[in-house]
């Protein structure tokens, strides 16, 4: 296993790694709407954070030349249920690939720094 450290996204808030390479798979943490400057959530709404989280984890999968069009599956976290129409509209105009990943979206109680939204997800390296 390898780990990824991408300096162009958040660093990780816990004991755990950004992603982590196995053989040809790439495991991405989830990632919330963190400015990797200061740290903190950004401002807006449900498709501002959706895109700063899509945008987080492009900087990871660059780190070792992988992009969206690698990715095999993601997990999507939504605070709120009534955010997934809004959530899918970014993320339809982000994931342009196809075959388009899996994916499974659920709602829980509470994210890190009471995001919006958090995602993960596992990619191919080519």
């Amino acid at each position: 296993m390898k780990e990824i450290n991408s300096k162009s996204a958040p660093q990780a808030i816990g004991p755990y790694s950004q992603a982590i390479i196995a053989e040809n798979l790439i495991f991405c943490s989830g990632q919330i709407p963190l400015d990797p400057i200061s740290g903190e959530i950004i401002e807006g709404g449900i498709s501002e954070q959706t895109q700063w989280v899509i945008d987080n984890l492009t900087e990871v999968l660059k780190e070792v030349g992988a992009g969206l069009k690698n990715v095999i599956k993601t997990e999507v976290y939504l605070s709120d249920m009534n955010h997934f129409s809004e959530m899918n509209d970014v993320y339809r105009k982000n994931f342009i690939f196809k075959p388009y990943p899996a994916r499974v979206t659920v709602e829980v109680s509470r994210l890190p720094k009471n995001a919006l939204i958090e995602i993960s997800c596992v990619a191919c390296k080519e």
